[in-house]
């Protein structure tokens, strides 16, 4: 069974996020989307707020491909994580240049400590690469409309947030 796991913050997940996961979804047998707990990061939604989003928004995704998507929420290693939901790849999106810098160290990383674990790259799709979690919260933040960056349900989720 091909096992694979989409490691991130997704604070909040955006349509750019689903686009790695619908793709991803269709490479193999079962997705686990991994939900870094991230304290450093301040993340605006809580751990569990976060889970239930992604939750939400994908694992209907991987129904359409008859792909199992399992939500994880972590705090480890990502290479112990992977070792904990049993994956033997791991999925990273791509949107420049500037984040494969940063990726291609961590596989690097990764690699010495357990090289049996790949990591496969997904360029995201060009209409979803400028976006970023941190730029639509700080869109959302100032006023802007960030519904061209997310589903309905985020959208609302980010409005309800940033009014309360």
């Amino acid at each position: 069974m091909r096992v694979g796991l989409y490691p991130g913050t997704f604070d909040p997940v955006t349509l750019g996020h689903l686009d790695i996961v619908r793709r991803a979804a269709s490479l193999v047998d079962r997705l686990v989307i991994g939900v870094a707990i991230n304290r450093d990061k301040g993340p605006m939604f809580t751990l569990e707020e976060r889970v239930a989003m992604v939750e939400a928004e994908c694992v209907p995704l991987g129904r359409d491909v008859g792909c199992e998507i399992i939500v994880h929420p972590f705090e480890n290693l990502l290479i112990t994580c992977a070792h904990d939901v049993g994956a033997n790849v791991i999925i990273r999106g791509l949107r420049a240049v500037a984040d494969f810098e940063y990726e291609y160290q961590m596989v690097g990383m990764n690699r010495i400590l357990d090289d049996s674990i790949e990591t496969v790259f997904l360029m995201a799709e060009a209409e979803h690469q400028a976006i970023a979690s941190k730029l639509v919260k700080e869109i959302a933040r100032l006023g802007g409309d960030v519904s061209k960056f997310v589903t309905p349900a985020v959208n609302d989720a980010l409005i309800a947030r940033l009014r309360g």
